[in-house]
């Protein structure tokens, strides 16, 4: 899987994407089997059928797709996957498959039942996509040997396998690479109760002293997501261990996140950044991702991909055709009055200002 490189800033602890050093921690972490994996209940279901029908037949399930935000169990499922079915699992990445020889290599090098995970899917290059079709399909590569008019294609067979794809933007997909998966699970965000069971199963694992209300403080800031969970305990832990006794409580874990300057929303200094140019210097918006981003110093790009999906997601900013727009949820959470005349949603009996753009 990829990892992103991490800087010594305090809102690293918020992205949902791995980063650099957690590759060991993850992989302590994660679940070895379906009935160990917490959360997602709909695609669990699903898969285990997937898997059992499979196993009774004797011959590997269908190709499996997941899909959903960073940080969901994707990679841990896929890994499940395997195990599930006694297999072997060889792992990749869309943007490592340069080139169709490269993906003709690993493939060819697959047994009998083997599952081949390919990350980012949606980032594979062109021409390893579509030898990925035959080989979806047929179990067949063809080997193109030579240039120019006297090249020559050679079909080389391939032992059956299962391909378990992982997308973060499942509509970059090609139309014929998504109609080859079997089956699709989409990775949903996941409750408070949900991540208190990640918590707890993850300071178990790492022996770290939590007590009922510690988990609840830490899965409430996470953002829905596991990885952020797991991350938030580990820099609870850390805080714990230096100024306290080493035990995880709810009063050691709102000292620690102050630090981390991760608020009880799970926002960030970026986030709070974004809302209070908002509403203190545009009167709570409209007003264009790149003004925004001026605003507080960072790129459109970061403002657009890492602080917004959380914003709107909570409620408290809007995109809107004529540009961003902050909520009055996010004007009571900066501890402001909303304006009177601020725009409600059309379901409310608003304008349509709210329509995404």
């Amino acid at each position: 899987m990829e990892y992103e490189a991490v800087s010594d800033e305090e809102d690293d602890a918020l992205s949902a994407w791995a980063q650099t050093g957690e590759e060991n921690v993850e992989g302590t972490l994660r679940p070895r089997k379906l009935d160990e994996f917490v959360g997602q209940p709909r695609v669990r279901e699903q898969l285990e059928l997937v898997l059992e029908s499979a196993r009774r037949r004797g011959v590997p399930p269908d190709h499996v797709l997941l899909s959903g935000p960073p940080g969901l169990g994707k990679t841990s499922m896929a890994m499940i996957v395997a195990a599930e079915l006694g297999a072997a699992i060889r792992i990749t990445s869309g943007p490592a498959l340069e080139r169709a020889g490269d993906l003709a290599a690993m493939l060819s090098n697959l047994a009998a039942g083997d599952v081949l995970f390919i990350d980012e899917i949606h980032r594979i290059a062109r021409p390893a996509e579509e030898m990925l079709y035959l080989a979806m399909e047929d179990f067949r590569v063809d080997v193109v040997v030579g240039k120019g008019p006297g090249a020559t294609s050679i079909p080389l067979e391939i032992a059956p396998f299962t391909l378990v794809g992982a997308t973060t933007r499942s509509g970059s997909l090609t139309g014929p690479l998504r109609d080859r998966f079997g089956f699709t699970g989409q990775m949903e965000f996941y409750t408070d109760a949900e991540l208190e069971l990640v918590v707890r199963r993850a300071a178990t694992i790492l022996d770290i002293p939590i007590d009922r209300d510690g988990c609840a403080e830490i899965a409430g800031r996470s953002r829905g997501t596991p990885r952020i969970a797991n991350r938030l305990l580990r820099r609870v832990r850390d805080y714990a261990e230096v100024r306290a006794d080493g035990k995880v409580t709810r009063e050691i874990a709102q000292a620690a996140l102050a630090v981390y300057d991760v608020d009880e929303l799970g926002l960030d200094r970026l986030d709070r950044a974004v809302l209070t140019a908002l509403t203190r210097s545009f009167g709570g918006g409209p007003v264009g991702i790149s003004t925004l981003a001026v605003a507080v110093g960072e790129e459109a790009t970061t403002v657009e991909e890492v602080c917004e999906p959380y914003l709107v997601r909570a409620g408290m900013l809007a995109r809107t055709p004529r540009g961003r727009v902050a909520t009055a949820t996010a004007w009571e959470h900066l501890g402001m009055v909303p304006p009177a005349d601020l725009p409600v949603r059309p379901d409310q009996g608003g304008p349509a200002l709210f329509e995404q753009d």
